[in-house]
């Protein structure tokens, strides 16, 4: 941050191969084989789940440590001579330079929402081995990619938000479709994640108690780093950990106490508490609550994680879920209808390929960045770290007892909400090994101390369960069950919710960079009154869709999260056609192909996803067939079907099915828009061979910050020739 004189911006060591290196890399990818041989060729046994954790791992490493680095320095180019726009346009509130753990905490607390916990677990229906190739494989080579190409391109573009990239990239009219649909896919992504938060915290005191303690924590990080003890970052990372231990613990002692009926809220009020809390976090400086309470939030994120991979490599347990289940090859499972191709890759959606995260990638995190190569780390090891939760959903769900997950994920239409009828159901599924009694089920829930598990869809209990079943078979045993339940409840609440407020502020830039090309005063992100005002209007959309779901009396749910999978790897189309494009217009034609090809699978799995859920005659899947089935049955007198049991009911799903039905085809319509002029720019781009670059002019940088997440010797070495130069300084030569 100095004007002249100062040390190298950069490190300039060369990895060097060494005999120990090379034995390390064979080794990993050895161990990476023979995981991913057993998990693909075993069939009649039961398979340990340690080897999805190796699997997983391995494959991260050697994608993270060759092809990330390949983009970084082929495709991209990094350079971290070159000013990043939170060094040059640093202003305190939303431009501000990050430490890189603390950002990659923020960065991974906002992308990390329920697609990594609650897809993996409806997936698990068609067995364990189609989701964990799409989980592991997809990310290595579309989801990370998206993530960090669309980072680094926004952050060459002064943190241009992605709607915006489309229309200077694109052109007018690709442009203001990719602007319209992934604003409006925005808003019912925001709505769909908060409504799962609701769902978790209502009625539990121990929940909403902790997760609102998290607040005041954030705010003593916040200062703490602004004002207190700048810089030091490892110290008020234990504070902050220590502090969040203790809201853990002291919800339970809440929760037990005179207090509880005071944190025990109805879905309507924590609607409101959700509402006002995004909007502060989207309007206040991001050094404040944003950044520490989705670094904070980490903590716990990772360490359950972490926890959770621990406790399957001690326990070693089994999976009961086989490679391939019948609903596999039919589209009538009862956790969600549809065939494997396309539906397992859209109920998965964030795990392996999210549009939600580009979004991120180009809000907050880009005017955040210090330095050009932290976007491997943030962008790249941000999305990897998701993808292991995706892999540890998996497979909580799989080592659960078969009849109790087909029992909590299958709706209450099919089980009666019974013991009873839910053993009758999955005993009637045929399915090869997989019963269940009513006793057994009974036995279940209470070892959670639950009245029922019976239905408790949306995969959120389901992996509560799961963790449960893993971590009290290490800590505690039997008896520790029900705790580790209730605390990964709190635990997917907290990990949503961080999703939520990143996401309205990521809204607020999308909203004011729209605005802007109407009134160009809102396209400056620290002009208050549009940052107000914007806020207020992203706010006030979300938070509309969302009261309407949790006053549904079929449970908004249903309505939303079909919705919700599809119009978020939509968006993923959107950000890989802005990427391909981009690379196209300047000049980097060979490595189109990069986001190329996970761009083409995105496109025809989920329009074929679409199409289905749009012209399918079957009713369980397709939108207009389920909306005039149950129009006709109103017109016809009939006052309950299905799991309707009402008139009022009935015309709730006509609404329903309509609202989305309409959805889908405006957001499929948009999509091609986008598409064919993305096509045609690129086109044109090549066979003119002229280059077009809308990055901001190059600047020098005056700071240096290490690149990875831990700092290298040479790195090291740097650092402290800038705190010896720093300190060797007159003030009045120094510019912030």
């Amino acid at each position: 941050m100095a004007t002249v004189g100062h040390p190298p911006v950069e490190a300039n060591e060369k990895p060097k191969w060494t005999p120990g290196k090379i034995a390390l890399w064979v080794a990993i990818s050895l161990l990476g084989g023979t995981a991913w041989s057993v998990l693909a060729l075993a069939r009649d046994e039961h398979v340990n789940a340690i080897w999805f954790v190796f699997a997983a791992l391995c494959s991260y490493a050697i994608g993270y440590r060759f092809y990330a680095r390949f983009i970084l320095t082929k495709v991209l180019k990094a350079d971290d001579k070159r000013a990043t726009p939170a060094e040059r346009l640093e202003n305190g509130v939303d431009y501000n330079r990050t430490d890189r753990r603390v950002l990659y905490g923020h960065h991974f607390a906002a992308i990390a929402g329920a697609g990594p916990l609650v897809g993996p677990v409806l997936a698990a229906q068609m067995g364990y081995l189609p989701g964990t190739i799409w989980i592991i494989v997809g990310v290595v080579f579309a989801g990370a990619v998206q993530d960090m190409v669309v980072l680094f391109f926004s952050m060459r573009r002064n943190g241009r938000s992605l709607g915006q990239m489309a229309r200077d990239e694109i052109g007018p009219v690709g442009g203001v479709a990719a602007l319209v649909a992934v604003l409006s896919i925005m808003i019912i992504l925001l709505a769909v994640l908060a409504l799962v938060v609701v769902n978790a915290l209502a009625e539990s005191p121990w929940g909403v108690f902790s997760i609102a303690m998290t607040i005041p924590i954030a705010f003593l990080m916040g200062f703490y780093l602004r004002y207190l003890r700048p810089g030091r970052v490892t110290e008020v990372s234990l504070i902050g950990c220590a502090l969040l231990l203790l809201a853990i613990v002291a919800g339970g002692w809440v929760a037990d106490s005179s207090w509880a009926s005071a944190f025990t809220l109805d879905k309507v009020t924590l609607v409101w508490c959700l509402i006002i809390y995004g909007f502060l976090a989207s309007v206040l400086p991001v050094w404040m609550l944003l950044a520490p309470r989705d670094y904070l939030s980490t903590f716990m994120k990772v360490g359950t994680i972490g926890l959770l991979a621990v406790g399957v490599l001690v326990a070693m347990p089994a999976t009961t879920m086989p490679a391939f289940t019948d609903f596999a090859f039919n589209s009538d499972g009862p956790a969600f209808a549809g065939s494997l191709f396309p539906f397992v890759f859209i109920t998965i959606a964030c795990g392996a390929l999210s549009g939600f995260h580009a979004l991120v990638s180009s809000g907050t995190t880009p005017k955040m960045v210090a330095k050009e190569r932290q976007v491997k780390l943030i962008g790249y090891g941000g999305m990897l770290t998701e993808s292991f939760v995706a892999i540890m959903a998996l497979v909580a769900a799989c080592v659960i007892d078969q009849g109790l997950y087909f029992a909590m994920n299958s709706a209450a239409g099919a089980t009666g909400g019974t013991a009873e009828g839910a053993a009758q159901f999955v005993n009637g599924l045929g399915m090869a090994g997989v019963s269940t009694s009513p006793e057994a089920l009974d036995a279940a829930a209470a070892a959670v101390q639950e009245e029922s598990l019976v239905s408790r869809t949306g995969g959120a209990p389901t992996l509560a369960v799961g963790i449960s079943e893993v971590l009290g078979g290490v800590f505690g045993g039997e008896g520790a069950k029900a705790f580790w339940y209730h605390f990964a409840i709190m635990f997917e609440a907290l990990f949503i919710l961080t999703t939520v407020d990143a996401g309205t502020r990521v809204g607020r830039f999308m909203l004011q960079d729209t605005l802007g090309n109407v009134a160009p005063k809102f396209k400056d992100p620290s002009w208050r009154p549009g940052a107000i005002l914007a806020s207020a209007l992203i706010v006030a959309a979300w938070g509309s869709i969302l009261l309407m779901g949790v006053t549904d009396p079929l449970g908004g749910i249903n309505t939303l999260f079909p919705l919700f999978g599809i119009a978020n790897q939509l968006l993923a189309a959107v950000a890989l056609a802005v990427c391909v494009t981009i690379l196209c217009k300047t000049g980097r034609v060979k490595y189109a192909w990069v986001p190329g090809i996970p761009l083409v699978w995105d496109v025809v799995v989920t329009l074929t996803a679409s199409w289905q859920k749009i012209f399918s005659s079957d009713p369980k899947i397709g939108y207009w067939t389920q909306h005039n089935a149950y129009k006709d049955a109103l017109a016809a007198g009939e006052t309950s079907m299905g799991p309707a049991e009402n008139v009022a009911q009935m015309e709730q799903v006509v609404r329903n099915t309509f609202i989305q039905g309409s959805l889908s085809i405006l957001f499929a319509l948009l999509i091609i828009v986008v598409l064919v002029d993305a096509v045609r720019k690129s086109i044109n781009a090549i066979r003119s061979g002229r280059i077009s670059d809308t990055e901001h002019p190059a600047e020098e940088s005056h700071v240096f910050a290490p690149s990875g997440l831990f700092a290298t010797a040479e790195e090291k070495r740097l650092e402290a020739e800038w705190r010896a130069w720093e300190e060797r300084q007159d003030p009045t030569e120094v510019r912030a």
